[in-house]
């Protein structure tokens, strides 16, 4: 499967006809058929569906379209990232994570940073643990800010100080609102948005005990905002970390801490001998540097 014919497949996608893909492509239609015929021939499935006025994908071509997105996203960044080896320390670094405390050691730690490497860029990507490390494993992310627990036997890791507190989020009209903190038993038989996270809704799930049936869980959510929605409209309580809570408005919603308290770690990992691009590798040691820890 060729790099090439991989971007004549997503430009056919984009554009929705191969006559429009192969005028944005400067070749010819026959040509353009030809090499997608080719490629449905050697991946063995049938990629579209050919109409009168536009084609669309198949299941597989479906798959295909994402696996082909991210594989060109992972060469032109490669592509990028060698050309720049030889140059001043430059490019960008995919730095990726929830809405975590954690997250606010970054802007300093960047400041200080591009003070230094000021042609360095960075990406920000939002998602949960689970998420953010398959990217990092697929080499798409360098760095990830990861809730605990989490697996990272594959990673290096700097365990940050300081804790993620579990709360409960709630109108600020709500009758547990006027509590300084919510226990178990103040949700028993309530609606409940719980995390997506498996190992992390186990931890709630424990942390309720014999009050929580699992009939509760109207919703799952892997962000705290999108969760905060649902909330705000009087559907459900949404067990979150506390994380970017603090900025919302709280004439919207509310927020209070568990009882007893749940916390958990956060670290900062990055895949074990992978090799980084010289921006990336230089952060890495930026951050031990910051932190004051040499070794993980």
């Amino acid at each position: 499967m060729e790099i090439r014919v991989l971007r004549y497949f997503l430009t056919v996608v984009r554009e929705e006809g191969i006559n429009r893909a192969a005028e944005v492509l400067h070749i010819t239609q026959p040509t353009l058929s030809r090499q997608l015929s080719q490629l449905e021939e050697e991946v063995g499935v049938k990629l579209f569906h050919r109409g009168a006025r536009k084609i669309t994908l198949t299941n597989e071509g479906i798959l295909l379209r994402r696996r082909a997105e991210e594989i060109l996203s992972l060469v032109d960044r490669t592509e990028r990232e060698l050309a720049w080896q030889d140059e001043l320390v430059e490019g960008r670094i995919v730095i990726g994570g929830g809405e975590l405390a954690a997250m606010q050691v970054l802007p300093e730690m960047i400041e200080d940073f591009r003070k230094k490497y000021p042609l360095v860029t960075f990406d920000i990507f939002t998602a949960n643990a689970d998420l953010v490390k398959e990217q990092m494993e697929k080499g798409l992310i360098d760095i990830g800010v990861l809730l605990e627990p989490v697996d990272i036997e594959k990673f290096e890791f700097i365990r940050l100080k300081g804790k993620e507190r579990w709360v409960v989020l709630m109108r600020p009209d709500d009758p547990l609102a006027e509590k300084e903190a919510v226990s178990a038993s103040d949700l028993k038989n309530m609606p409940l948005i719980l995390p997506r996270r498996t190992n992390v809704r186990n931890e709630l799930s424990n942390w309720l005990g014999d009050s929580f049936q699992e009939q509760q869980v109207l919703f799952t959510s892997n962000l705290a905002t999108n969760s905060a929605l649902m909330v705000q409209r009087g559907l459900a309580y949404s067990l979150v970390i506390e994380g970017s809570v603090p900025f919302w408005d709280k004439e919207k919603i509310a927020y209070r801490p568990l009882c007893p308290l749940l916390t958990a770690n956060s670290v900062l990992a990055w895949k074990r001998q992978q090799p980084f691009s010289l921006a990336a590798t230089k952060f890495i040691e930026h951050m031990k540097c910051f932190l004051g820890i040499s070794e993980t």
